[in-house]
């Protein structure tokens, strides 16, 4: 699809009734919900870091305010350009058409600044506490603006696996910001991200399936239909079954509470299979992984506090 150029487009908020302000056209240029729970998932990294390298936070709080910044600003600077980039199909889409880039209210060149400025003092921010947190952040950045906005979106329907890599690198960042090394924990978190991402968003797909074929955007459920997205989501669900228990050592609360986070989206995703309103089921799906990411990464940072802290 060829990029069109909207620099002198004007259109109205359609069924948007809150009244504009140049800071909710911010927020959404920015994108803020996804730079919440990737700060989220950061701090998670970061923490756990803490924990297993028996480290106080009272000796890290500098770095770790480092690193969040840092991560934000890499985060919002790639949703800025992917806003940029997108900003043809944009106009189409109905859930995007009061975004910034399409109304005009913010114009092109600043929102091309913008991107690249976030994304560099993203960087700097990041190499301020260790290499290794730059780099990841750098795979993060390319991953989803490169691989994902530019590159797969708009060409195949594994766009959705490809874009899970960016969202999965915010624990790898956090972590390498205390330790460079690495550990099998921060792997198990980058790993239930990826795959948590996959049925994530292809009940997003679902919920928007046709707005994704008006802008020809090859989404799975645009590509092969409902019963074989729903087949492929069930198929991740099942592999995040084990990955809880290479975390053993963070104890038996955690492991229960996972596992019935993991039994309970499973049974969720099964039940899709005789379900006959597939956009309900769809929209049932995407609130369970959202509650799913939270609970379980809350999980990890709370029930490690009294060994950090103390």
């Amino acid at each position: 699809m060829n990029k069109v150029e909207t620099s002198t487009l004007h259109v109205d908020r359609p069924n948007d009734h809150r009244p504009v302000t140049f800071w909710t056209d911010f927020k959404a240029l920015i994108k803020t919900g996804i730079i919440n729970s990737n700060v989220m998932t950061a701090f998670a990294g970061f923490w756990l870091a803490l924990y297993f390298t028996e480290s106080a936070f009272a000796d890290h709080w500098k770095t770790m305010f480092i690193t969040m910044v840092g991560t934000g600003f890499v985060i919002a600077g790639a949703s800025v350009l992917n806003n940029y980039y997108d900003r043809d199909i944009d106009t189409v889409m109905k859930r995007t058409q009061s975004r910034p880039t399409v109304t005009g209210t913010i114009p092109l060149p600043y929102i091309l600044v913008i991107g690249v400025s976030f994304s560099v003092v993203g960087f700097i921010l990041l190499m301020l506490t260790t290499i290794q947190a730059a780099i990841f952040g750098a795979i993060g950045w390319f991953s989803y603006f490169i691989l994902y906005t530019m590159w797969s979106k708009r060409r195949y329907t594994l766009n959705t696996a490809i874009g899970s890599l960016s969202g999965a690198v915010p624990p790898l960042i956090g972590w390498a910001a205390v330790d460079p090394t690495l550990h099998i924990a921060a792997v198990i978190m980058f790993l239930m991200i990826f795959i948590w991402q996959t049925p994530h968003f292809l009940a997003l797909a679902m919920k928007k399936c046709e707005e994704y074929r008006s802008v020809g955007v090859p989404m799975l459920p645009v590509k092969y239909g409902f019963s074989m997205t729903k087949r492929q989501m069930i198929i991740y669900v099942i592999c995040l079954l084990p990955l809880p228990f290479y975390l053993h050592s963070l104890g038996n609360v955690f492991m229960i509470i996972a596992s019935i986070l993991n039994i309970g989206w499973l049974l969720l995703s099964l039940r899709g299979l005789s379900n006959k309103d597939d956009l309900k089921w769809a929209n049932w799906m995407f609130i369970y992984s959202l509650l799913y990411l939270m609970i379980m990464f809350l999980t990890m940072i709370v029930i490690t506090i009294p060994p950090v802290i103390y």
